[in-house]
């Protein structure tokens, strides 16, 4: 797309370098918030929340561009400054939409830089309830959660790391090598998404108590 080209040669030092993978499909706090409705006729609906928790001026127009496309509606947010980050923006979204749109929004924005953002969104026929967490560096988190948003560990994950345990000696207690894994409580940790709570809680406190902004777009 036209705009696309513009705004990489523009803020390059904020863009990801490389294409972003797709992320799977099926996998509410803050200052200045959208309600989006995108209509489409026979496809289910899930409710869902964008939080952009702090973004760069110059980036804000390339984060409704690259929602906008995860959508197919247009998307204005209404940004505020984040008072956790001074000469950062911060902006909500409360979408309704077809299931795994989540997944779009987190493949459009992942890998830019200096932009903080989670995605939840509801459980529908078919797929879990998801969230999604990212930072500049720890990267992409994804977890399904329970109805209250507690985080459900697939067993599959479960076993893995009992079986990397078992066979390393510095997850349960042993000496620890030069960039290996961590603690076997580390891991653990990881997998509740506890380093990604642990740096964007200051950015959700800072938002508490903000007014909404209602957008309905139908398409």
């Amino acid at each position: 797309m036209a705009y696309k080209a513009e705004y990489e040669l523009k803020d390059e030092r904020y863009l990801p370098r490389r294409t972003q993978a797709r992320i799977p499909a099926c996998e509410p706090r803050s200052l200045g918030k959208t309600h989006l409705v995108a209509r489409r006729e026979g496809l289910v609906f899930v409710r869902g929340m964008l939080q952009v928790h702090s973004a760069p001026p110059a980036l804000c127009p390339h984060v409704e561009w690259a929602v906008a496309g995860a959508f197919g509606v247009p998307v204005s947010l209404p940004w505020v400054a984040q008072a956790a980050a001074p000469g950062m923006v911060r902006a909500e979204l409360e979408w309704q939409a077809s299931p795994g749109t989540s997944a779009a929004i987190t493949s459009a924005l992942a890998g830019w830089s200096q932009l903080r953002f989670e995605v939840t969104e509801e459980a529908s026929p078919g797929c879990d309830a998801v969230r999604y967490s990212y930072t500049p560096d720890l990267g992409v988190f994804s977890a399904v959660t329970m109805g209250n948003g507690d985080i459900l560990i697939p067993e599959s994950r479960l076993r893995a790391l009992l079986t990397v345990a078992a066979v390393t000696p510095e997850l349960v207690g042993g000496p620890r090598a030069p960039d290996r894994a961590g603690s076997l409580e580390d891991e653990i940790a990881r997998l509740l998404g506890q380093p990604w709570d642990d740096e964007l809680e200051p950015f959700r406190c800072a938002g508490d108590g903000a007014p909404v902004r209602w957008l309905h777009a139908t398409g």
